[in-house]
């Protein structure tokens, strides 16, 4: 049985004045973990179990995300400014330099990180994420782009039925299926429960932040950045993924020099999720490679994992709640 980490939560105040949740398990080398939009820190439910028990795990609250403020400037909901939170908060906790891991739009923000901050990236990991625009294509539809479109139209010109509408259409348990579909989640191999928290978490979110965030997605190009990375980066895609097909991995990859590529079989958009425990043991075998491994072999991987995840009192939506 692992032995229980402790947790420590907190906020700090970025550049604006915005406040930014955040959370610390164990000690060791810094692992800071991105999530993608509209995600919740309970899609690093596994990781942060496995991977506390001997590094110094970070997650936090993207602005405008569950527990952390949405800027009283919205100009600031951008990707430069992510990128200036996840700087201050490394400053904050005294982090001079680490491990960065992002999952779908969390790669994104990565790619523009190594570029701003080189000198905190000391390795990274890519898990069903993409340098550019994902969403022509998307679930197999080339229409998507058009879909988009038509929804912020609606939303410009009724905000207030279109919230409610979305907040029950993501919330009502006969939806969560589609929900299920919409997060990219393999319903075979991810437990209810974790779509259940993450249909919560997109419903909380006021509707103009996802927005704003998702058209930045589709007009931030990271292509140029990736033949520019100086260090190590584990890419993970997922056989099964219809939100950002396996094709937007491999471009990475070859683009990336010297970087290691996995493909996961039945692996959906949450391929961390699905499979867990091989998913933690491959990445726990590229940092040993690239030198920022520890005695963390394999001990206890998957036992127990994602207990009391998202319930934690007074924490809020998506803490994942192991203490």
């Amino acid at each position: 049985m692992q032995p229980q980490i402790q947790k420590t939560t907190g906020y700090f105040e970025s550049f604006d004045g915005t406040k930014i949740y955040y959370e610390v398990r164990g000690s060791g080398k810094p692992i800071v973990l991105c999530y993608g939009l509209a995600c919740l820190i309970n899609h690093w439910t596994h990781q942060i179990k496995d991977f506390s028990q001997e590094y110094q795990t970070i997650v936090f609250d993207y602005r405008g995300h569950h527990n952390s403020d949405t800027p009283v400037n919205r100009d600031n909901l951008t990707i430069d400014a992510i990128c200036q939170d996840i700087a201050l908060l490394c400053k904050h906790l005294g982090i001079k330099s680490a491990s960065f891991w992002g999952h779908s739009l969390g790669v994104q923000y990565l790619l523009r990180l190594v570029d701003m901050y080189p000198e905190l990236v000391a390795n990274m990991v890519f898990i069903n994420g993409f340098a550019a625009n994902p969403i022509k294509g998307m679930f197999g539809i080339d229409a998507m782009p058009l879909v988009f479109t038509a929804f912020k139209d609606g939303y410009k010109a009724f905000p207030s039925t279109i919230s409610t509408l979305w907040r029950s259409a993501v919330t009502n348990p006969i939806a969560i299926p589609l929900s299920a579909m919409a997060g990219g989640f393999n319903t075979s191999l991810t437990k209810l429960k974790d779509i259940e928290v993450y249909a919560r978490g997109v419903a909380s979110m006021d509707l103009d932040v996802f927005i704003k965030f998702f058209e930045q997605m589709m007009n931030y190009d990271a292509t140029p950045v990736l033949e520019r990375i100086k260090v190590p980066v584990l890419i993970i895609s997922g056989t099964k993924d219809g939100v950002t097909p396996v094709s937007h991995q491999e471009k990475m990859h070859h683009k990336i020099k010297g970087s290691q590529f996995l493909r996961v079989p039945y692996g959906s958009h949450c391929t961390q999720l699905d499979l867990p425990d091989f998913v933690n043991l491959r990445i726990e075998k590229f940092l040993d490679e690239v030198g920022y491994g520890s005695q963390f072999i394999g001990r206890g991987v998957g036992s127990g994992v994602g207990e009391g995840v998202g319930e934690g009192a007074g924490v809020g939506l998506g803490s994942a709640d192991f203490t």
